[in-house]
């Protein structure tokens, strides 16, 4: 229950400026709490203005938006306004009193409503002469946002300036609480866009049972894969660039024991030699300039999971000996750092470089590429799998038809073009070239020509 503050009248108070500055300091203590209690903005906002009714003189008072375009003000809230009358209360930047104070940005007094040009009449007036109207616009960081307008009926020696003063607080009041109301509806939506974004990416498209494949070689290594999956041993996937190795190691943890875990991706060759000790390893806080806090790193991160390192031989000598302490070990410490962390990981690497030459160079460490290479998953290039090429061709056009709603079909010819074609991108040029046709070529027929 609210606590209210109770403020005796004073018989010093000998104006009717001190009298209003009383009530204002009770309405804007009882507003604050208001705001305070409820997530329903709207809500919150009627439930302030009927506070500002009760304390004073102000009826219809109404909080207005500027849309998005920053040209026309839009009603969000009101009290003693018909369904009727909301739906006119609409005004254009600089259209009436309402827009002229937020085109303005300084707040406009008409003093009798029913002789003033200004004063549209959108919202139908009140059946008496001495009825004055006030808008105030509401000015956050980045400008006028909208703009709280009432009605000031007969009844009390009010001044003009007081009513402004205390609309101008309420407003602010309003325009913050509507801010942060936005900026946690904006986080919340993007949340729930990435949470529904990963758990496609996670479920959806990487499922063992989507890796697309008819040929023996594939046949061979989805045998392989429901063998090893459910162990902890360490697999290296390797094929040329775009043969999908990635959605192997997706399989590989989803098909584990450790599938309600964590699966954490690091591309070793995505990030500079500087930065990729810290974000495998994390680092504490004060270990170089920019390192503000203690940051966990992906090892850190994957505990109790799976740990998919791409490009795993672009990584330099020096980290190559901390990844063989923590594969033989499962401990590390932080850059930075000298307190030993312990993490339990499933480790998938990959790599389309020719790991034995780089040992016989001195390039990789052999102890690494042992501990490494416990399960080796090879990957055929796509001109090894002939058969399959059409599946895939079907199923990127199913694919990129459905999102982007064409209907279209290869001809006899074109399919045998593709069929032919030696794709030394792999799937990823056959995933591109499918998603280019579907946007470039006419529904219907697929010719040679529109290839």
């Amino acid at each position: 229950m609210m606590n209210k503050i109770n403020i005796p009248d004073n018989p010093e108070c000998k104006t009717c400026s001190l009298t209003f500055a009383y009530k204002e300091i009770e309405l804007l203590y009882e507003i604050a709490v208001t705001l305070a209690s409820t997530t329903e903005i709207e809500e919150t906002i009627e439930q302030g203005m009927r506070l500002l009714k009760r304390h004073g003189y102000l009826d219809r008072c109404a909080l207005f938006i500027l849309n998005d375009d920053k040209t026309v003000l839009e009603l969000f809230a009101s009290i003693d306004l018909t369904a009727q009358q909301r739906m006119m209360a609409v005004y254009k930047l600089g259209e009436g009193a309402t827009g002229m104070a937020a085109k303005s940005a300084e707040p406009v007094v008409i003093e009798n409503i029913h002789n003033n040009i200004n004063y549209l009449n959108k919202m139908g007036s009140i059946s008496t002469n001495s009825v004055s109207y006030i808008a105030v616009p509401l000015i956050r960081d980045d400008g006028v946002v909208g703009v709280i307008s009432a009605n000031i009926g007969g009844g009390g020696p009010l001044d003009f300036d007081d009513i402004v003063r205390m609309l101008t607080i309420v407003g602010s009041l309003f325009a913050g609480t509507l801010a942060t109301q936005q900026r946690f509806a904006k986080e919340k939506a993007e949340l729930t866009e990435l949470k529904t974004y990963y758990k496609d990416e996670l479920l959806g498209d990487h499922k063992f049972e989507n890796i697309i494949g008819k040929s023996t070689k594939m046949q061979h290594i989805f045998s392989m894969l429901e063998t090893v999956a459910p162990s902890d041993a360490t697999i290296l996937v390797r094929g040329e660039t775009g043969t999908g190795k990635e959605l192997i190691a997706t399989a590989v943890h989803n098909l584990s024991r450790r599938k309600n875990g964590p699966y954490i991706k690091l591309n070793c060759a995505a990030i500079s030699e500087t930065l990729l000790e810290s974000e495998l390893f994390g680092h504490e806080k004060g270990a170089f300039t920019d390192a503000k806090e203690m940051r966990k790193g992906r090892f850190e991160l994957a505990d109790g999971g799976t740990l998919f390192l791409d490009e795993i031989g672009d990584i330099t000598p020096a980290l190559q000996v901390k990844l063989l302490r923590i594969l033989q070990e499962q401990e590390f410490e932080r850059v930075g750092g000298t307190k030993t962390v312990k993490t339990n990981v499933r480790l998938v690497a990959a790599t389309n470089r020719n790991l034995e030459d780089m040992v016989k160079k001195g390039e990789f460490r052999e102890d690494l590429f042992y501990r490494l290479n416990v399960i080796p998953i090879n990957l055929p290039p796509l001109r090894e799998r002939y058969e399959d090429v059409k599946l895939l061709v079907e199923h990127y056009l199913r694919k990129f038809m459905k999102e982007h709603r064409k209907q279209m079909h290869f001809s006899k010819a074109a399919l045998e073009m593709l069929l032919d074609y030696p794709w030394p991108g792999n799937i990823r040029e056959l995933q591109n070239m499918m998603e280019r046709i579907v946007l470039i070529c006419p529904d219907g027929e697929i010719t040679p020509q529109g290839l």
